[in-house]
């Protein structure tokens, strides 16, 4: 097998798979969310605190300095799974509400789209 063709492949997996999320939570941006139920207004809050968790860890990682050693290869693939595991650890950080981002931006939207709890019933 040519390691070249892989190394392609896997490049072209690699940037789509990192522009999954984007894309995702850009979409969930786009919904008009005065008719939203508190559920979805707070997943959509907890998605927007993971992406942003993601973002900042990435910034962080790429302050260190890294040795040049590695084949291209390997460079991509240790990538790979160290962006799988920065988007686990960011989702797990907002599940436990360690942030608060996600709760101060739902409390927000609740107040600039008028919604209470009392109407979503």
């Amino acid at each position: 097998m040519d390691i070249s063709n892989l190394t392609s492949t896997y490049n072209d997996l690699y940037a789509s798979a990192s522009n999954a999320s984007a894309s995702k939570l850009e979409g969930q941006l786009k919904t008009d969310y005065s008719k939203a139920t508190d559920d979805e207004l707070m997943d959509a809050c907890k998605q927007f605190e993971a992406y942003f968790l993601e973002q900042v860890f990435k910034g962080m990682e790429k302050t260190i300095i890294k040795n040049e050693d590695s084949s291209s290869s390997t460079t991509s693939m240790l990538d790979y799974f160290k962006d799988e595991m920065i988007q686990d650890v960011a989702a797990r950080s907002t599940e436990q509400n360690s942030l608060g981002l996600a709760q101060m931006l739902y409390d927000q939207m609740k107040r600039n789209y008028g919604v209470d709890a009392d109407s979503l019933s």
